[in-house]
């Protein structure tokens, strides 16, 4: 019986006409996709079915192109070289050494103007550790010509604002007002990988050298350091390059001239790298903190952008944020569908002769073995198995990101200033994603076979941290046992 009610079905659905369907869109018609290939009569109901279904799978994979037409699923690289002609960032060299730096947008709202030094803590010592800093705030306090207030109303009076910021490696005074925070994780996670070294002194300084910090302290700092070949003059927005060199020319005259770069002072005291920990149990903090970092690459090493492809590649998630789930990045996905951490996000920290590569998370602390154990198998994967889909949308991601930040004069400013104290020269965009396309999944694998492959970590944590494994347990993770 039930052989015969299934051969009725089969015989009314063959007299069944399909209806006809009324298209309401009421955009350009497209070509319809074929109808499924007509089954034999005496084909069973389960073989229609199924024919059905192959039928509604090949249309997923050809989707409308109405849909596609803007955007793919699939990652693709592209060719943006047409539209990187970035406004030329010209250069003027003055006989002291003084370098001036300029990117004209005469029809910007805005101009940023600041100073660019290559000094800043790692060129201290033990008992003046804390001065560039401590110079940054005495700056704004007022000059033989002005007051501090003075100044303050001078340059509010053009609707401008005053900033500086202090790096172990640069000090920059800029007009705009600007609010930047300072993680007390990474100030350990610098003292234990890089201690005994200049890298491994916070910026702020001790508060006992604050304290004793003299005149002179200041005045020889600042004719050590403030020297015309380490210094950059960067502007960007409604300037004109020769008006910015007519006015440099007139006020910085009192520059030193040594030629004594900061590249020779960090020859005489580089930065080794030492795998170690430092760990602060704090049970009254709610959530624990903690960064895993590798010895990363120097701003010229030429792994240095496969680096940073390799950051985009392990990405960053945030809880409040949200789309973990559909994230490119495998670490958050990993993170956001089992909801391990509250934040988490890559870092790649150059330096003139070293640099810090890895991941810093904030969690509770029930979910620090789920979490070190998800951010260490991401970070050694990269030695073995990278798929090119990965890394192209790496790239990608990387480009856009980089351009994002440029949305302003004081950025680009910054930007100028930076690369010229760094590399030498402004690089184009053009140039730079250039480089970041080269980076395939063969180079990623390489470069973390370099950097991460069976490699000394440093680990900084604070918080309740009792439950955060041992520092054998994360070296013994940097590599694979694979037979």
């Amino acid at each position: 019986m039930a052989i015969r009610h299934l051969l009725s079905l089969a015989r009314r659905a063959q007299r069944r006409t399909a209806p006809s369907i009324r298209s309401f869109s009421t955009s350009p018609a497209v070509t319809s996709s074929p109808s499924p290939s007509p089954t034999s009569p005496n084909a069973m109901i389960y073989d229609r079915l199924a024919e059905s279904v192959k039928h509604k799978l090949k249309q997923l994979e050809n989707p409308d192109p109405r849909f596609l037409q803007h955007n793919s699923p699939h990652p693709t690289l592209a060719d943006h070289t047409s539209i990187l002609a970035a406004p030329l960032t010209r250069v003027t060299t003055l006989p002291s050494g003084l370098r001036i730096a300029t990117e004209s947008n005469l029809a910007a709202k805005t101009a940023t103007v600041g100073v660019w030094i290559d000094a800043g803590s790692r060129f201290e010592t033990d008992d003046t550790n804390g001065t560039a800093h401590f110079l940054e705030h005495m700056i704004f306090k007022g000059t033989e010509k002005r007051t501090a207030r003075e100044l303050e109303e001078e340059i509010e009076n053009m609707g401008g604002h005053l900033n500086a910021y202090t790096s172990r490696e640069q000090t920059t005074y800029y007009a705009k007002v600007e609010g930047q925070t300072e993680e007390v994780i990474f100030d350990h996670l610098h003292a234990t990988a890089f201690q005994y070294t200049p890298l491994g002194r916070t910026i702020l300084g001790p508060a006992q050298n604050i304290k004793t910090i003299t005149k002179d302290n200041l005045q020889k700092y600042i004719s050590t350091h403030y020297t015309a070949p380490r210094m950059v003059i960067a502007a960007s927005g409604a300037v004109k390059h020769e008006d910015i060199v007519e006015q440099v020319k007139k006020l910085f005259t009192k520059l030193s001239t040594d030629p004594t770069i900061a590249s020779e002072l960090v020859t005489k005291e580089p930065a080794i790298f030492t795998g170690s920990e430092i760990r602060i149990i704090d049970d009254d903090m709610p959530l624990a903190q903690f960064a895993v970092a590798f010895n990363g690459a120097s701003w010229t090493d030429p792994d240095s952008i496969a680096l940073m492809v390799m950051q985009s590649m392990l990405g960053s998630w945030n809880k409040n944020a949200g789309g973990g789930k559909h994230m490119g990045s495998e670490l958050a996905q990993r993170v956001g569908i089992n909801e391990i951490a509250e934040s988490m996000m890559a870092f790649n920290t150059n330096y003139k002769d070293t640099g810090l590569f890895g991941v810093y998370a904030i969690a509770k602390p029930d979910c620090l073995d789920d979490l070190t154990y998800a951010i260490m198998y991401e970070m050694s994967k990269l030695s073995y198995r990278v798929s090119e889909a990965d890394v192209t949308r790496a790239r990608n991601q990387l480009k856009s990101s980089l351009l994002l930040h440029i949305d302003g004069t004081s950025p680009v400013a910054e930007d100028i200033g930076r690369q010229l104290l760094t590399y030498g020269r402004r690089i184009p965009f053009a140039e730079l994603f250039a480089r970041i396309d080269a980076v395939d999944a063969s180079t990623i694998k390489r470069v973390a076979n370099r950097f991460i492959f069976d490699q000394d970590v440093a680990i900084a944590a604070m918080g309740p941290i009792q439950g955060l494994r041992d520092y054998n347990w994360f070296r013994r993770r940097t590599y694979w046992l694979r037979y």
